[in-house]
């Protein structure tokens, strides 16, 4: 497996440049922490192409290469040269995860390779699962469907666009049409609610263009659309204001507030704020962790932090256990529902929409299981004869960090058979 970064857009740091490279390397350690994946087939990869960043430019000990980065038809043919030259060394089942590039690059690159190579991109299909896992475990605290609900998204960028067309598949596979899915979804940009009267949209936001009268501030949305659930992805902190969350607790029984930007400082709002101006009845999740809240009735929450690593170290390890060559939007889909599956009434009832991170080994094995069983059905399995036994097969890939002991076996006699023996 390798993770690939051009340090673009380093989360919550932005352009770093060659200093990105910690990115993969983290994410492959995550791999084999939580995954279980053998160290040894582990590569990190940063691919140099200068930076935008000045600071770093004007660095004298900067240690990657000094000119603006290079994009247009020499930046695709570095990337094309080494997707090709990966799987020419490695095989066309080699793992590629794209991590960390921008938005400009990150939608078009996986759109140009999802179906020629075996590669995501956690940024958008990773952070797109976890999410989804969150809402389909809230489902059980409000009892209704997931095409209830209407959603608004803050920020939408790679986030919230794998979000919402995750969103889109489960609810199609609930047996919604399409178009009728897209209209429980609305997004709001830097310039206001996305709608068909703007100019200048990307492919990926005109999606998502609703027919409705432009509006410029998230509160105003709120008041006007109505969401069941509220889902922040812009890393503007502090943007699910007071008034917003009073809104939402008003025209909901159990609204969904989901502040996923990270670092904390970046967050749309703490967990204190959502269950104090909710009255406790907010299902909070977070990009970022945040303390137990106890509310002056006396109940305490332990909000549910919706951390990539509850899925992407699972899919590597079951798409590299049955030799898959292609990932298909349905394996995250699956990874959110066996996620959701294994949040108990327990964690629920206080307040957390994901499983305890101590569970985090189990949790990556039970998705790579199912991983494999969708693999096979679906004909994107490579390695035969099918294993039988799928749970055991998966179970016998997972790298151990036990070592074999350098101490020389010591046996000794028996005591009776050191003595002298008298005939």
């Amino acid at each position: 497996a390798i993770v690939v970064t051009d340090g673009e857009r380093i989360l919550g740091l932005g352009d770093l440049g060659s200093y990105g490279m910690g990115i993969p390397v983290g994410k492959l350690a995550l791999y084999t922490a939580c995954g279980g994946v053998n160290p040894q087939h582990c590569l990190p990869v940063l691919l140099d192409v200068g930076t935008d960043n000045e600071t770093l430019l004007s660095d004298p000990l900067y240690i990657g290469l000094k000119h603006k980065r290079v994009r247009g038809q020499a930046y695709d043919e570095l990337v094309d040269e080494f997707m090709q030259a990966v799987t020419d060394r490695y095989g066309m089942n080699c793992l590629i995860q794209f991590e960390d590039f921008a938005n400009s690059n990150a939608f078009r690159l996986l759109n140009k390779y999802r179906n020629k190579y075996l590669t995501f991109n956690d940024d958008i299909q990773g952070t797109a699962s976890v999410a989804v896992a969150g809402i389909l475990a809230a489902l059980r605290i409000t009892k209704d469907r997931l095409h209830d609900h209407k959603f608004v998204f803050q920020g939408a960028g790679e986030a919230a666009m794998g979000i919402a067309h995750l969103l889109m598949i489960a609810m199609e596979k609930a047996g919604i049409q399409k178009e009728e899915a897209v209209k429980k979804i609305w997004m709001v940009d830097s310039k206001g609610l996305i709608t068909k009267g703007r100019t200048h949209l990307t492919h990926e936001k005109q999606v998502f263009a609703q027919d409705h009268q432009p509006i410029s501030s998230l509160e105003e949305v709120v008041r006007k659309i109505k969401p069941t659930a509220l889902i922040g992805v812009a890393a503007i902190g502090g943007a699910f204001t007071e008034q917003i969350l009073k809104e939402m607790a008003s025209f909901n029984k159990h609204p969904i507030i989901f502040a996923l930007s990270n670092p904390t400082s970046k967050s749309e709002c703490t967990a204190e704020e959502c269950y104090r101006l909710t009255e406790g009845r907010g299902i909070f999740a977070s990009g970022s962790p945040f303390d137990p809240v106890t509310l002056p009735d006396g109940r305490t929450f332990f909000p549910g932090q919706g951390n990539n690593a509850y899925i992407f170290p699972g899919v590597a390890l079951g798409v590299i256990t049955c030799g898959a060559r292609h990932m298909d939007d349905d394996i995250f889909l699956i990874s959110a529902e066996v996620l959701a599956e294994l949040v108990t009434e327990k964690d629920l009832a206080e307040g957390r929409l994901y499983p305890p991170l101590s569970t985090i080994r189990d949790v990556s094995f039970k998705i790579a299981t199912r991983i494999m069983d969708y693999a096979y059905k679906h004909n994107l399995a490579a390695w035969y004869p099918e294993p039988e036994d799928k749970e055991a097969f998966v179970r016998a890939q997972i790298y151990s960090p036990g070592y074999d002991s350098f101490v020389l076996d010591n046996y000794k006699w028996p005591k009776d058979a050191m003595e002298i023996q008298k005939v």
